[in-house]
């Protein structure tokens, strides 16, 4: 499952849960293009419930779509991601080192009204 909600003119819910395959990763990438249109400094609480690895089709369609997936990301600023595996957490702040322009920081799920203090704390 991979649910987007707009939840202010610059922000970005998402919650991801279970594996997601080639026809549900590009139904989540067209709804997270059309649902980030005319973002700018843009702020993402990531949710991820039930982490598991995406199939090969999904990976595959996800490198097909990278150009387009590096636009998108250039709208956000910051990022909050929500786990309860700490090997998830680390990998996703070091993303957030080697992207330039995007701040990520992970929080444990039950850290959630941190994560939102944290994002509304970022101009």
């Amino acid at each position: 499952m991979f649910k987007i909600e707009r939840v202010s003119e610059n922000r970005l819910d998402i919650e991801m849960s279970g594996k997601l395959d080639s026809e549900g990763m590009a139904a989540a990438l067209d709804e997270l293009v059309e649902k980030s249109e005319g973002i700018e400094n843009g702020k993402m609480l990531y949710d991820v419930i039930d982490y598991q690895l995406p199939t090969l089709g999904a990976i595959s369609l996800e490198f097909k779509r990278m150009p387009k997936m590096f636009g998108l990301i250039k709208r956000f600023r910051w990022a909050a991601v929500l786990s309860d595996k700490t090997w998830l957490k680390t990998i996703s702040e070091l993303e957030g080192k080697l992207m330039p322009g995007l701040e990520i920081k992970a929080f444990d799920r039950n850290e959630r009204a941190a994560a939102e203090l944290w994002l509304e704390s970022k101009i």
